[in-house]
């Protein structure tokens, strides 16, 4: 245990990796709307309060965004609960901070925010902050990967969300029925945008996850899709 590497690229095995972990909110969840990866109502979304921020170093500019992690706290026996594991999914950034008492965010660090139900489940609350060790796992999903589309007639924004497997999406390409496929980019978080004109057709996606896995997903929204919907696919990761 404890041997390192960069988190960038970082891929699911058995390696444990150091850091530390906070909490925010209280027993009900606390900020559980939106966040930095760009999901939305967390609960509604099928995450619930098995979630967390990352600090900027594990945060990979939103690349790591639906990764799954296994927890374990350490080396403080006066404040963790033996025995005990949590796995969580990244739904959020950790900003870094210039107070010099609220610091555990800044680069380099390895820093998990959990919410306070599932910090608790690994130690005290009184601790506050503890030391841990944590590692990349599979994430398993209920039901299909979900496209949630926004935008306009003249900017598509889809997000990405309740992907299996390794969660994080590394790319994404959209065909609609009367065209070949599209290559999309990243806007920020899990959501991805074109900027070519699809009202009218119905949309298909090619999805890659950072372990270079690739699901199509034909026709997952109909040729009469609205903005503002959620499509759910038949398939997952």
């Amino acid at each position: 245990m404890g041997r390192r590497s960069s988190i960038i690229g970082e891929k699911i095995n058995s390696n444990w990796f150091d850091a530390h972990a906070t909490f925010y909110g209280d027993m009900r969840g606390g900020a559980t709307m939106r966040g930095a990866c760009g999901y939305g109502n967390l609960f509604e979304q099928g995450y619930g309060l098995a979630t967390t921020a990352l600090s900027t170093a594990l945060f990979n500019n939103g690349g790591t965004c639906g990764a799954c992690f296994e927890i374990i706290c350490v080396n403080a026996p006066h404040w963790c609960i033996r025995n005990t594991a949590i796995i969580v999914t990244a739904t959020n950034l950790c900003p870094p901070s210039t107070h010099p008492s609220a610091n555990w965010c800044n680069p380099p660090l390895r820093h998990f925010d959990l919410s306070m139900p599932m910090f608790t489940r690994l130690a005290y609350y009184r601790a506050g902050i503890i030391p841990i060790k944590y590692r990349r796992v599979p994430c398993k999903k209920h039901g299909g990967v979900r496209f949630q589309i926004t935008g306009n007639p003249y900017f598509l924004l889809v997000l990405v969300y309740n992907v299996g497997g390794a969660g994080d999406v590394s790319d994404v390409k959209i065909k609609g029925s009367r065209t070949s496929w599209i290559q999309m980019s990243r806007n920020w978080g899990q959501n991805w945008q074109t900027g070519t004109p699809l009202v009218g057709q119905s949309l298909s996606f090619l999805v890659t996850t950072s372990d270079r896995k690739m699901l199509k997903f034909v026709d997952v929204a109909p040729r009469n899709w609205r903005f503002g919907q959620n499509y759910q696919a038949s398939i997952n990761f």
